[in-house]
């Protein structure tokens, strides 16, 4: 996914026409939720790998994030079977999921993550297959990363920067209607929100105020401190809207001096950040995620790297290695 900065004030200006929704603050955060683990990520089949190979310490360093609940990315065509295995395997384990909704029309407009739905209205027969996937199971679900801010880019010129924003709307409307779940837009990172104000009316407009909040530092490696900073202030903008932090890969923070893609697509030498949990200490982050999967590749960055999503063996060892 495409992390690189993005100026608030252009977007607002880019949307000014946009209308705005008001609404109360989303619910706070549910203290004590036990997240899901999946058995079967790319960390556990290769730390179960390198256990059989005899690399017994690389193998515990790999447990150090096959054995954290991950977020689980959902893109496929039909997402519906697959958000209900996940969902029920999760119930029966008495743990909650965190899904990826990552679909969108023209995703990543046609970058490392390229993808998504072929038009609006498949995406739209897509959202409603991924809610029938949740049923009646628990389960938080992050909207769509980096799909807002990408409403600058070429991908959503000529108009389509309303349906996008009609579209994640109906998102979150949509999975919002299921019981149990959780639901929060992503709203970017520190390095797009240079203006908060300026960035929540577009918000507002993408269905804010029905979420139960929004996604922030996803795919990137702003430290919390960095990312609570400029969150804050978005949520004061929103009227007090709670917020999650992808914390998977913010330990050391971002690579100092690095700029473009090479602050954020595969850096070198970063770390681990805060294990998930709804403890945060703080009384609007409703939860550290791990939303993006440590170890998988941000794509190939021009450099031979593994594509967006694949397993980066060496990445992933680093960033076990150099956690706290």
């Amino acid at each position: 996914m495409n992390g690189y900065g993005l100026a608030a004030a252009a977007l607002a200006f880019a949307l000014a026409t946009a209308s705005c929704s008001g609404g109360q603050p989303p619910p706070g955060g549910s203290g004590g939720t036990r997240f899901y683990v999946d058995p079967e990520s790319a960390a556990a089949r290769e730390a179960r790998t390198l256990q059989e190979q005899g690399r017994s310490a690389d193998a515990a360093l790999i447990r150090r994030i096959a054995d954290r609940p991950n977020a689980i990315w959902i893109g496929d065509a039909d997402p519906r079977d697959r958000v209900e295995r996940i969902t029920a395997a999760a119930e029966q384990a008495g743990r909650v999921p965190v899904l990826v909704a990552y679909h969108i029309p023209d995703r990543d407009c046609g970058r490392f993550s390229a993808g998504g739905a072929g038009g609006a209205d498949e995406y739209r027969t897509w959202i409603a297959r991924f809610a029938e996937g949740l049923g009646d199971r628990p389960a938080w679900v992050v909207v769509e990363p980096d799909a807002l801010a990408h409403v600058l880019d070429s991908c959503t010129r000529g108009g389509r920067a309303d349906e996008r924003l009609d579209l994640l709307r109906h998102a979150v409307t949509t999975l919002k209607r299921r019981p149990a779940a959780r639901v929060y837009l992503d709203a970017g990172n520190a390095g797009w929100v240079r203006d908060p104000a300026a960035w929540a009316g577009p918000m507002r407009r993408a269905g804010a105020a029905e979420a139960d909040g929004f996604a922030f530092n996803v795919s990137n490696f702003f430290t919390v401190e960095e990312s609570v900073a400029v969150a804050d202030r978005l949520s004061a903008a929103l009227g007090g809207a709670h917020y999650v932090i992808d914390t998977s890969r913010n330990g050391r923070g971002r690579l100092p001096g690095a700029t473009g893609d090479e602050a954020w697509c595969n850096p070198r030498g970063r770390a681990l950040g805060a294990e998930p949990t709804t403890a945060t200490g703080r009384e609007r982050v409703d939860a550290f995620l791990w939303v993006k999967r440590p170890g998988e590749s941000d794509g190939e960055c021009h450099r031979g790297e593994p594509g967006a999503g694949d397993w980066f063996p060496d990445r992933a060892l680093e960033l076990a290695r150099n956690a706290r």
